[in-house]
């Protein structure tokens, strides 16, 4: 077993990472074989980076009939259902809604047919700078490019590994004292600098529940979140609705024990009011997934949650450019440059103000049943793929062995949409190849049924959650994702999932041959998060 490569970070940081070359963690216990290499490697030019974490806790960290949930819980408590053993543990969401298990993040560096390179853990040792997942958590861990492209940036909670509810966990700034959660951790960036170092930046955002995604805008050195807040009742805290959504802060060169962490600073704010509709939830109408940045424009996408429009959004630095809540982009707009600036005294009962759009096209109805969107791809201005993870309904038919309703969706799967006369517009959703609603065999994990669900254990796909593409010059697009399932499972995101690649052609007006072709399968004890593309080759 190799020792960990210790490289000397900007600002006096120190980083402790391992890049092992050709290697695929194990389900319990993430061991690499091989001599390190220099983490600067994992950002290859025309290669793939690939986000993934392994579920680690050994079945004593959690005893039936004794562990106390939700964590940290001072009333209300219940006692766990099942023992720390994988996958069965997370049968423990039956009595607590809040269940998770925190797990080591690894990154890996990949060929375009999924071959791998190299594999990065990130530190997950205490008394060092650190981060890890919740494994369960199927929203988290996307992975972004900077605006000049030479950085790479997720999200995570500087946590213990192994430690139970920490996805809905206050932080330690913004306590909301109905959470039922008693536990708090800082969220934070991670950045891979073109250095090779690697970087965390603290936040007190997202009390309550999870960071998803961040980019850095490179020239202005400022950092974009994407995320959700609250999981206690109403009205919540100033601080959980200020730390909800689309966020900023600016990158941090301190190690993690030396940063002086203050309240979240939004970027954005949404309220289905701007569609005419009534006031919804308080901090919920921006409970964000996915996040890019293209010509300028920060997007997002909302996809999930019992409130709010399911759709893709933007954020307004004009003022001008949807005056209904819908619209597109001022030609020449800026980045946003400051936070959203607000009333604490009122944001409880208005909310943050509204600087962002629906984008001009998508849906607008709320509650959909329909839309979910996830990841956001631009190929060019004009041409825009939209990852949709699917409804997660788990109905089954066992006489066709088939998740029925995956099986029916008819948005499932990576939607291309067109900008053309002023608004943006579907073309076609590819599907093919996903074998949505069909259950697929993953070696090591359970066969049969959960006793918990009385439903099969094997996973099925249910659509696509982050995506990544390249386009050619001869006008070949190629997109990789990551794909969502429906199973048995008590928490689906705790699936084996896959890694897929589908090609299209940038003008074409229907999905013709296009099928998706799976490069990876995740292990019994593994779950895949996010994906991108390193241009150049």
């Amino acid at each position: 077993m190799p020792s960990r490569l210790t490289l000397a970070a900007a600002g006096g940081v120190i980083s402790s990472l391992l890049l092992i070359p050709g290697t695929l963690a194990t389900a319990a216990s993430p061991q690499h074989d091989g001599a390190p290499a220099h983490p600067k490697h994992l950002l290859l030019p025309g290669h793939l980076v690939l986000s993934r974490t392994v579920y680690t806790a050994p079945k004593d960290a959690i005893v039936p009939g004794v562990t106390k949930l939700p964590a940290g819980c001072t009333t209300a408590c219940v006692t766990a259902v099942a023992d720390g053993g994988y996958p069965e543990v997370f049968n423990n969401e039956s009595v607590d809604e809040s269940f998770g298990i925190t797990s080591p993040i690894l990154l890996d560096a990949l060929t375009q047919s999924g071959h791998t390179m190299g594999t990065l853990q990130v530190p997950t040792d205490a008394h060092g700078d650190h981060l890890v997942t919740s494994f369960p958590s199927k929203s988290e861990l996307s992975l972004n490019l900077s605006t000049y492209g030479n950085a790479l940036t997720f999200m995570g909670y500087v946590a213990p590994v192994n430690s139970p509810d920490v996805s809905n966990s206050n932080t330690p700034g913004v306590v909301d004292p109905t959470n039922p959660v008693g536990t708090s951790y800082y969220r934070a960036v991670a950045e891979l600098r073109p250095n090779g170092t690697l970087g965390f930046t603290e936040t007190n955002a997202y009390s309550g529940n999870n960071g998803r995604a961040a980019i850095l805008d490179s020239a202005d050195n400022r950092l974009f979140m994407a995320g959700n807040a609250g999981n206690g009742g109403a009205p919540e805290p100033v601080g959980v609705i200020a730390g909800a959504g689309a966020q900023t802060t600016t990158p941090s060169l301190l190690p993690e024990s030396l940063q002086q962490v203050g309240q979240p600073t939004p970027a954005g704010g949404f309220s289905v009011t701007q569609l005419g509709d009534k006031a919804d939830k308080v901090g919920k109408d921006t409970n964000f997934r996915g996040l890019t940045v293209h010509d300028n424009v920060v997007y997002l996408t909302k996809g999930s949650g019992g409130n709010g429009v399911n759709t893709v959004y933007f954020i307004d630095t004009t003022g001008k450019a949807c005056p209904t809540g819908v619209g597109l982009p001022v030609p020449g707009a800026p980045m946003p440059t400051q936070p959203l600036a607000y009333n604490p005294a009122t944001l409880q009962s208005t909310g943050l103000p509204e600087n962002m759009c629906v984008l001009k096209g998508f849906p607008t109805a709320l509650k959909s049943t329909t839309s979910f969107p996830f990841g956001v791809w631009f190929a060019n201005d004009t041409t825009m793929y939209v990852a949709d993870e699917g409804d997660g309904t788990n109905t089954y038919d066992p006489a066709t062995d088939t998740y029925t309703d995956a099986a029916a969706q008819a948005g499932a799967g990576l939607q291309k949409w067109v900008l053309s006369n002023g608004a943006w517009k579907l073309d076609y959703t590819i599907q093919q190849g996903l074998n949505l609603g069909t259950p697929y065999d993953v070696s090591g994990y359970p066969t049969g049924d959960n006793s918990a669900t009385g439903l099969p254990w094997a996973p099925a796909t249910d659509g696509l959650r982050t995506i990544t593409g390249k386009v050619d010059r001869d006008g070949t697009v190629t997109i990789w994702g990551v794909t969502s399932t429906v199973s048995g499972a008590t928490d689906e995101g705790a699936d084996p999932n896959r890694l897929v690649r589908v090609t299209d052609q940038l003008d074409a007006t229907s999905a013709a041959a296009d099928s998706f072709r799976t490069l990876r399968t995740a292990r019994s004890g593994e779950a895949l998060r996010g994906v991108v593309y390193v241009p150049g080759e």
